[in-house]
Formats: C-alpha cells, structure tokens, sequence
C-alpha cells in the first residue's frame, strides 16, 4: 500500500491504495500495482484491505521508529541514551523547535492522522450501497480509532493542536490555527466513541474491537478527569465514566491477562488476548516502512545479520530502583543488567549473556529466534502494545480509587493484585494513588507511557508532577556484584516546570505556518 509523507503537515496531497487480492491474514499487504480510489471500496473486502494498512507500515514508521519510546520513556526519566544529542535533549529538559524526536513525533502523529482522514473520505464517497452500512460503519469505525489514538497522543504531548478533518482542504488552505486541548480531547472521545458503537465484539487477532475502544475511553476520560483542575482533585463525572468503560471491558469482555509477563514481549504471542491495539509488523529489509526498534538493541550479536544496534537505550538509575527483589520477572523483562542471561536471543549459540545495563523490552533476537529468516534489523516483527488490558485494570482501579486518598474496595484491589500476581509480587491490602502510580510505571516501562501518566498527574496536581521529575535520578549507572552506581549527568539537567508538561512546537511548523503561534480557538 502506497502511502503519503507529509514535510511539513500542511503539504499533503492525495492517497491512492494499492489493491491486489483480498487475503485471510490482514497483514498481507497489498501488491504494488496502483488503483484509484474511484475504482477501489467496492466491497466488504476492499474496505477490510483498505484499513488493514492504518495498522503498521509507513502510516506509523516515523512515529514508532523514535519518538514512541523516547518521549514515552526518555522524556519521563525511564530511559537514555548518552550517545544520541537529541535524547539528551529529552533527558535534560533542553528541547530546541529543532530536536528530530519532536519533530518527528509532531510529523509522525499527523502522518497517522492523514491516513486515517484520507481513508474515511474515501469510504463515504465511494462505497455502494451493495455493501452493508453495518460493514461500512465498521472500516470508519477503525480508521476513527487509530485517528483518535493519534489526536490522544498530540494533546497529551502539545495540549492546543490543530484538529485536521480533510487534509485536501488543508492543502487548499494550509494555514490554520491551533485549537483548544479540551476540543482536542472531545474529538478524541467522538471518534472512540462511534468505534465502540460500529466495531465488532471480536475481529481476527490484531484488528482493534469495540473492546479496544471502550478500553481507550476510559483511559481518556481518566485523563480529562484531571485536565482544568487543581488541588489534587479530579472531575468526579469523568471518573465516572473512565469507571463506567473499565468496568464493562474487564467484567464482559472475556479477555484476560496473558500467564507470563515476560511472553508478552515474544513474537510467539503477538496479537494475544492482553493485546488491544498493537502496531502490526512485517519482515522487511527495506527503509521507512518495517518496525526499527531492534536499532535500539545493546549488541549487534542478538540482532538479524548481527547489524544495527545503532542506539542502545539504558535504564535509568531512577528506573532501577522502582524494582524490588521480588519484583525480578517484570524488571528482567524490561531492561538487562550485566550477567542476566536470555536464552531466546541468539538461541542457537547458546543464549546472550548481557554485559551491559540496556533496554530489553522490544529485543526479540534474530531472525531465527522467530522462526523469520527474512526478518532484518529494519523490519523486527514484535507488534509492539500501544493499548493492553492491564492498562485498563489499573485505570479501573485508579477511577475507583478517585478523589479518596485510599482505597480497599474489593474491585479496585482484584484488578489491581491481578497485575501484581502475574508478576510474582505480593498483593496489596489498600491502594493509593502513589501506589497505583508507581504499579503503572514499572508495568509499563519501556512502552512508551511513563511521560503520559505524568501529564495526567500534571493536569490536577503540578506541584507533585514537578517534584516527581526534579528529584529523579535521571543518569545510567554502573552494575557489578549486585550494587548498581549512578553515573554522572550526561549533561546539565534544567528543572522542570509546570510549561514543561507542553511540548514546544516544531519551528519549522511555526515557519510554515504562523498561525500556529496565535492563541488557540475552540473547534466546536
């Protein structure tokens, strides 16, 4: 499928989709032979191919490749990597409008964006009233998904953005102004909540469902629940309803948690029932459209081709120290310390044993390793988690706890030990939001999420927000004999401030388009 690159945002033109034949898997893309939409979205099976490529590929290459993981991680004190300007940048809180990472984050979340709002065009204006409005619904339904899982993202990170609906009219008028982060966050629930009305209960393994889409609303009306308020307390109605969708994903769902944390980062166990949105991935050896996470691998010796390890990414010692003894399946599984040994990577020579602090999340091995000789350093083909059911646990116990300052409601604690359990901890008694806070960080490390519950906290409780991130101990450290060391600063660390819960925009953005840098106007 041949898709759109956008330098900057306001520059986008048209999309064609490529169609071949209708495959089982919706993975198989399409061939390279080009079609125009005219003659394209004439069947069920047309739409189902048309949005099965919103799911990886170049529609989410630039995101994916670095700002996934370094806004996510880095910037929230999970992760560094010393050798690379512009994560240090992240690291120290001195952002330039010119740091990469930004703006290809910025870049990315709009390139998504695009696809989607090209797609759902096309599907109104040429689907026959042969294919049912039911299956028609459902293709719009995903495209809104992905579309709202893009605009979450961009408020969170820049709050007042630019919601982008027909970007053939953007293109006819590219200046346009930035609109008010609470529209931003109603056009997200608009879009979450059609999904959840026209997407089906269950769908083949790795396309979104209706679960999928009342799991992402409560995450973001927890969210909302914070945003304008002060003080420590949140809006109780959007509490409400962030309670309202856990409740009914983790009670009538079906979906549980996966056994085996550590399965969940093994390509044996893409697309399982803990899965609810995930990118999907194929083997290739080509640029800009394959999963480049394996790049951020400690060794070459792990890697397919033993190539690639460009920009290994460390534990911070801050991270290090969230892990207790006993918590050793959730910390080996998410970041390496010299003498771990993982017999999955490099298998068939016996193993690796690690020499070095790094990232292990997202490190599948070799192309044998998963049984994918194809498979490259540019193509792994991990479908990384963007949304997963214990995220959705722990935001049912987190709405439940609300504005208390502790909690033993039976619900709140069963979903919340079922997190702890799978990972060999103790279960708690009573929960907290410090606890709650803490769970998430070290469940989620190296997902991408840690900077995001930041923000949430930021919107209702600043002062805390701020403390969280100047107290950090955001350096690598040194590992032997069971005693870790902290290094110094890789550079000098500004503190944090309220504003730097808000991304700075993208210079070359405010160049292309001035109005960018006016106040922001309401879109409803």
């Amino acid at each position: 499928m041949k898709l759109i690159n956008i330098k900057p945002i306001y520059m986008v033109f048209a999309i064609f989709f490529i169609v071949s034949s209708c495959q089982d898997d919706f993975l198989d893309r399409p061939s390279q032979s080009e079609t125009s939409t005219e003659n394209f979205y004439k069947t069920k099976d047309e739409l189902r191919l048309a949005t099965a490529g919103l799911y990886g590929g170049k529609a989410w290459f630039q995101w994916n490749t670095n700002p996934y993981l370094m806004l996510g991680d880095i910037l929230s004190g999970n992760l560094l990597a010393a050798w690379y300007n512009d994560a240090v940048q992240l690291n120290t809180f001195t952002l330039s409008g010119s740091n990469g990472i930004l703006v290809g984050g910025w870049t990315g979340l709009y390139i998504i964006g695009a696809h989607c709002n090209v797609t759902i065009e096309a599907i109104n204006k040429n689907t026959p009233a042969s294919v049912s409005q039911a299956d028609k619904n459902a293709a719009i339904a995903e495209a809104r998904f992905i579309r709202a899982m893009a605009y979450y993202h961009l408020a969170i990170l820049w709050g007042d953005v630019p919601i982008i609906e027909d970007n053939i009219k953007l293109v006819k008028s590219p200046l346009v102004n930035r609109n008010k982060v609470e529209d931003v966050y109603k056009f997200v629930v608009n879009d979450l909540t059609f999904a959840a009305e026209n997407l089906p209960a269950s769908d083949v393994p790795g396309r979104v469902t209706s679960w999928s889409a009342k799991s992402m609303l409560s995450k973001v009306y927890l969210t909302m629940a914070g945003l304008g308020q002060s003080g420590g307390n949140r809006n109780q109605a959007y509490l409400d309803l962030a309670k309202k969708y856990a409740k009914d994903v983790v009670e009538n769902s079906g979906l549980t948690l996966l056994p085996s944390y550590s399965d969940l980062f093994k390509t044996k166990f893409n697309d399982n029932k803990e899965s609810l949105f995930a990118l999907q991935w194929a083997a290739t050896s080509g640029w800009g459209i394959g999963n480049q996470l394996l790049t951020h691998s400690p060794s070459n010796d792990i890697n397919p081709g033993k190539e690639g390890a460009w920009t290994p990414l460390g534990p911070t010692y801050d991270l290090y120290n969230q892990y207790t003894a006993q918590d050793s399946i959730r910390r080996k599984t998410t970041f390496m310390l010299p003498g771990d040994h993982y017999a999955e990577l490099n298998a068939a020579g016996g193993g690796y044993n690690a020499t070095s602090a790094a990232m292990k999340k997202h490190i599948i091995g070799n192309g044998a390793d998963n049984n994918t000789p194809a498979m490259t350093y540019l193509g792994s083909i991990e479908h990384n988690y963007i949304l997963r059911l214990a995220d959705v646990y722990l935001i049912y116990a987190d709405a439940i706890l609300g504005n208390n300052a502790a909690t033993s409601d039976p619900n709140a604690l069963l979903y919340f030990n079922k997190v702890r359990n799978r990972a060999g901890v103790d279960p708690v008694t009573v929960l907290d939001a410090d606890i709650i806070f803490k769970e998430r960080r070290i469940e989620f490390a190296c997902e991408g999420q840690f900077w995001y519950d930041l923000v949430r906290l930021s919107y209702y409780n600043p002062v805390k927000a701020i403390d969280i991130l100047n107290n950090q101990k955001r350096v690598l450290f040194n590992y032997s004999n069971g005693e870790a060391t902290p290094n110094d600063p890789v550079g000098n660390i500004s503190p944090a401030t309220q504003s730097t819960f808000r991304l700075q925009l993208p210079a070359s953005e405010i160049v292309a388009n001035p109005k960018l840098a006016e106040p922001a106007v309401p879109y409803y």
